[in-house]
């Protein structure tokens, strides 16, 4: 049996070149979550929270040294515990999300089912401009390890290079269809755990023997350290209290990440929410010891931050506590390899969060419709690019500098932390279960502090870079509402369609169809719209030239004449005196229906065009005529393309072999150019599709592509199945609708081959669902 592969049908360029660069596309069959346990889970959605270690400590000296000098290095403690029970309160709150909230959304979800959707779209900018900055800060302190290694690559243009670089890698591998959910993205967290838990552990034991040692700042005009003055100034000042405020909301970047186990509970194993639970908590408790540790070794050592960002605090305190002997060297280099992985690993977990969360707003109607598309390689591309293009905009706008950018990024996280922490108390406080007082208490509490970080971080960091995100807040949840509001206004004038009754309907049915196919001029596009339009069988079809130059009209009706049309297709023309083409056509058509009571097609032959020099040079007259008669009852546009790029000749040979050939769609294609749907393996004792024959009774197993509620048979369902041989119908009498009978599901049937319009056919068969879609 021939197949719709073995037609050498044409691929456009841009299909041609998202293959090179993509591979091959993935099928929907290919589509699964794969479910992690809590050791896989740990190492997969917690790279980005833990990774915030390597530069929480260090971002909260930046803020201390040059004001309070020497005695920065003694506040870090006081304010690192002020991060660690912000950390804690935090991830009570959360342990009551992920027990509850199986789904993926997070602080959306909760904010949604609390507040309602207005409100969760509050959530929904927070978390979007989160994933955004994650991108860009971790990027960039992936390369703050790489230049702290490798001194020479220490220069604002190499970083921002290296940064850029790796973001577009990650675009594209994501693009390709790389899954989070792989277990190779788990090793850079255990391995940055075990070589930062190694840092923390040598030093405090060195330092413990009093043999950790005080790093020497050395001066460097090409890369000179923060500025630091042995100054004394009185903390309960107003000037020291707002500097203490701004280190902690620094700080405060440490616990970014810290929702994306609630983010993922759909990708646990069962029981979902408390194998959730117990990772959020493993991952707080390694987080909470590595910013504690880091804190206490920077402390003693007096590691301070240069001023370009590298060498790192994390990378001085390695080199302190691991020493200069070639050991040390060592555990120096797998710490800064390790830091660089699980940065990077971290920036790639938004490439996950944000097409999904993005295309979980869009299903809300609070986002642009295509974010909800699967891409080529079932990854959700349009979330992808639109990630990508957001955050490179912010590193080439601010630089490839984690200082920088962190005055962008604990707006939006505490946000979420505020919705999640405020959406369960209200949660608790409706359902009032059992021992429902404690967990508000929590809650409140988590999503109030929550809250008031959000304000200490927007008037502290507002001069920093906070008060575009203080702008981009009530801006983008304005957009959100304007979108949401045309998607429900569309809504309601689909449903006055969809919902008219039946009666009305028959009602304003006319029995005649008269197409009317406008031309402009003569040519192949005009040829296939007639042969088009006759293959419709209408009651009338007319052919119509609308003269806006009489000229132009006179020589169109002598080709007409001189090509022999005028027997087959008379053509009339139409005089527009005042050139209001698009107006004309409207009359014609509403003219038509009235005098004639008939349905109206008008059909509009297009010359398409592949590059964009020529698309320029034509307008789109055919767009706004359908718009323009589309409104018109009882009038229908359809226009009909032509690829002006293939010959006569290419069409004559296309159309010669589309004759000769029975073309039969087969799944999947046989050839290599065709997307491949996974094999499956015949039972025993089943027929291949390509050897069965009429009147025989056998057994069949194949997938299904397609389901046509209603046929010409009457009361009907029918299934088409495909095996790697061939497809065959099945036909259910008497019913409309089967459950688990949908595209995609493997089926096994057994019945006597008949035939229906033309194709073999088995009628009622005994089946039996073995793989669901």
């Amino acid at each position: 049996m021939s197949t719709a592969a073995d037609v050498d049908l044409p691929e456009t360029r841009r299909y041609r070149a998202k293959r090179v660069l993509l591979g091959k596309p993935l099928v929907n069959a290919s589509l699964h979550e794969e479910k992690l346990s809590k050791k896989a889970a740990l190492g997969v959605l917690s790279s980005d929270c833990i990774s915030s270690s390597a530069y929480g400590s260090e971002e909260m000296l930046i803020m201390l040294l040059p004001i309070f000098g020497l005695t920065g290095f003694h506040l870090l403690m006081p304010m690192t515990a002020v991060v660690l029970a912000l950390l804690l309160l935090t991830t009570l709150s959360y342990r009551e999300v992920v027990m509850i909230y199986t789904r993926a959304g997070g602080s959306y979800v909760v904010a949604r089912e609390n507040f309602g959707p207005k409100v969760a779209q509050i959530a929904s900018v927070a978390l979007l401009i989160d994933y955004i900055v994650t991108v860009a800060v971790q990027a960039a302190a992936g390369t703050a390890a790489i230049t702290s290694l490798v001194p020479a690559l220490n220069s604002k243009s190499t970083a921002l290079t290296i940064t850029v670089v790796a973001v577009l890698i990650l675009a594209f591998g994501n693009l390709r269809g790389v899954r989070e959910a792989g277990k190779a993205f788990a090793l850079p967290t255990y391995l940055f755990a075990f070589s930062a838990g190694l840092i923390v552990v040598i030093g405090v034991i060195r330092e413990l023997l009093g043999d950790l040692p005080v790093i020497a700042a050395t001066h460097d005009p090409k890369n000179p350290l923060i500025n630091v003055h042995d100054n004394h100034h009185a903390i309960f000042t107003f000037a020291a209290i707002y500097v203490l405020l701004k280190a902690f909301a620094n700080g405060g970047a440490s616990l970014t990440g810290l929702e994306a186990i609630s983010n993922g509970v759909s990708a646990f194993k069962p029981d979902e929410g408390r194998n959730a639970r117990r990772t959020l908590s493993t991952m707080s408790v390694i987080l909470g010891t590595l910013v504690l540790g880091i804190s206490f070794l920077a402390w003693q050592t007096r590691a301070t931050p240069y001023e370009s960002g590298s060498p790192t605090v994390i990378s001085q305190v390695a080199h302190a506590a691991f020493g200069g002997a070639w050991y040390g060297h060592i555990g120096f280099v797998l710490v800064q390899v390790a830091t660089a992985l699980i940065l990077f690993t971290g920036a790639n977990t938004p490439f996950t969060g944000f097409p999904f969360l993005a295309s979980f707003i869009a299903e809300d109607s609070f986002l642009p419709r295509q974010m909800t598309r699967r891409g080529h390689r079932l990854a959700f591309s349009n979330g992808i690019i639109v990630l990508t293009a957001a955050a490179l905009a912010l590193l080439f706008g601010v630089g490839a500098h984690v200082d920088k950018l962190i005055p962008f990024y604990a707006i939006g996280v505490f946000t979420g932390f505020t919705m999640a922490g405020l959406g369960m108390a209200k949660y608790h406080h409706t359902r009032r279960e059992t021992g429902w007082r404690h967990k508000l208490a929590i809650n409140l509490t988590s999503g109030l502090v929550s809250a008031l970080v959000v304000l200490i971080f927007a008037v502290v960091k507002f001069s920093e870079g906070a008060w575009l995100v203080v702008l981009l807040f009530p801006v983008g949840w304005a957009v959100l509402m304007r979108l949401n509001r045309q998607y429900r206004g569309e809504a309601r004038s689909l449903d006055l369609v969809t919902w008219i009754r039946q009666d009305q309907a028959e009602a304003a049915h006319y029995g005649h169809h008269t197409i009317l196919v406008l031309v402009d001029r003569l040519d192949l596009a005009v040829l296939r719209a007639l042969r088009y339009a006759g293959s419709l069988r209408p009651t009338d079809l007319r052919v119509v030239h609308i003269a806006l130059d009489n000229v132009a009209a006179a020589a169109l009706q002598q080709q007409w004449i001189d090509r022999g049309l005028s027997d087959r297709f008379p053509l009339e023309m139409i005089d527009c005196p005042d050139r209001r083409l698009v107006r004309s056509i409207a009359e014609l058509a509403y003219e038509t229906v009235v005098q004639d009571r008939t349905e109206v097609t008008v059909l509009l032959p297009r010359r398409t065009f592949r590059r964009i020099s020529q698309r320029l040079l034509h307008d789109r007259t055919a767009d706004r005529i359908a718009e323009a008669v589309g409104r018109i009852p009882h009038v229908a546009a359809t226009i009909v393309p032509f690829d002006t790029t293939l010959s006569a000749d290419a069409m004559e040979r296309l159309e010669t072999r589309q004759a000769a050939t029975s073309v039969e769609p087969a799944l999947p294609a046989t050839r290599g150019d065709q997307t491949k749907v996974p094999a499956f393996c015949h039972s025993e004792g089943t027929t291949a599709i390509a050897d069965a024959s009429w009147r025989q009774k056998i057994t069949v197993e194949g997938r299904i592509k397609s389901v046509q509620l209603g046929t010409t048979a009457g009361r009907s369902l029918e299934v088409q199945i495909f095996d790697d041989t061939g497809g065959l119908r099945l036909l259910f009498m008497g019913r409309t609708c089967i459950p688990g009978l949908v595209p995609g599901t493997v089926v096994r049937a057994t019945g006597r081959v008949g035939e229906y319009r033309g194709h073999l056919a088995i009628a009622n068969p005994v089946y039996e669902l073995l793989v669901p879609a």
